[in-house]
């Protein structure tokens, strides 16, 4: 979190001396703003004022990647580019920290004002999103009413586990995730030791098929699966991760509910956290 706060003071610093706006309010609030990242997106729908947004990326619309597909075809879609997005004449623009690449540079040329998110890594930055958020649209109260909610929530989700049962996380090319992504955190507040914690894995990882087999997880989780068999995919067909778990393999982890921080992640906190429910349960 102190790596976070201190990212989000210099972007705050790097906001102001470009005369970008850092907290708007009442008349200065943007009236035209253009999100062109898919964890923004979301963010905004949710606390973006009527009219306020004009666009948002086209990923926003794919139901695979997005939990709110559905609202985001009510908006005019764009493709990340810096031509098509300065043609919408917006006062701001959003996006993620791994698109402030050429095309924000461009923006920014042009006079037309940037903010750039940090990717959630903890469920304690979807509360610092929806802040950051709201303060940038000019919406605080909104968005103090999405984390009142989303603590609440979290805190009805959340129970002590004495002796929390293990958990494997397992995706295509074998990737895994640890403790400090949001996934991991995910694992965590549903009751679960995160095996890649054991690996050495802190972050995204690799780990391979021997380790997840002789870690003898309780539980082995994986993603939800595209309708093509990618070669990245032939890996969670392999018989050994259909015995990889004491307990259960699950392959319903939808995508959607953790690849952003939003308050949808709690759904992917509910979701897992029944599945140690059952297990807890099972004779």
């Amino acid at each position: 979190m102190v790596g976070r706060c201190l990212s989000a003071v210099l972007l705050v610093g790097l906001m102001a001396g470009a005369g970008l706006p850092v907290m708007a309010s009442g008349d200065e609030r943007p009236q035209r703003v253009v999100s062109m990242n898919l964890c923004t997106d979301q963010l905004a729908m949710l606390i973006a004022d009527e009219g306020q947004l004009i666009s948002v990326s086209a990923l926003a619309q794919d139901s695979r990647n997005s939990t709110m597909a559905e609202a985001a075809r009510q908006y005019p879609p764009n493709h990340g580019r810096a031509e098509e997005i300065h043609q919408l004449a917006p006062d701001l623009v959003i996006t993620g920290r791994f698109n402030a690449g050429p095309t924000v540079s461009m923006l920014q040329r042009l006079g037309i004002p940037v903010a750039v998110f940090d990717p959630a890594t903890s469920l304690e930055d979807v509360r610092d999103n929806l802040q950051q958020m709201g303060e940038v649209l000019g919406r605080p109260a909104q968005a103090a009413r999405l984390i009142a909610d989303f603590d609440q929530r979290l805190a009805m989700l959340q129970q002590p586990v004495v002796h929390p049962p293990r958990a494997a996380l397992y995706f295509p090319n074998g990737y895994t995730r640890g403790d400090q992504t949001l996934l991991g955190d995910i694992v965590r507040a549903a009751g679960f030791r995160n095996v890649a914690t054991g690996e050495d894995v802190q972050f995204g990882g690799h780990l391979p098929l021997e380790s997840l087999v002789m870690a003898e997880p309780d539980v082995l989780i994986t993603g939800s699966r595209h309708d093509a068999r990618s070669r990245s995919e032939a890996i969670l067909r392999h018989p050994a991760v259909e015995r990889a778990a004491a307990w259960e393999v699950v392959h319903e982890l939808v995508t959607s509910d953790w690849v952003c921080g939003t308050p949808q992640a709690l759904s992917a906190v509910e979701r897992i956290g029944a599945l140690r429910g059952q297990l807890m349960g099972a004779p």
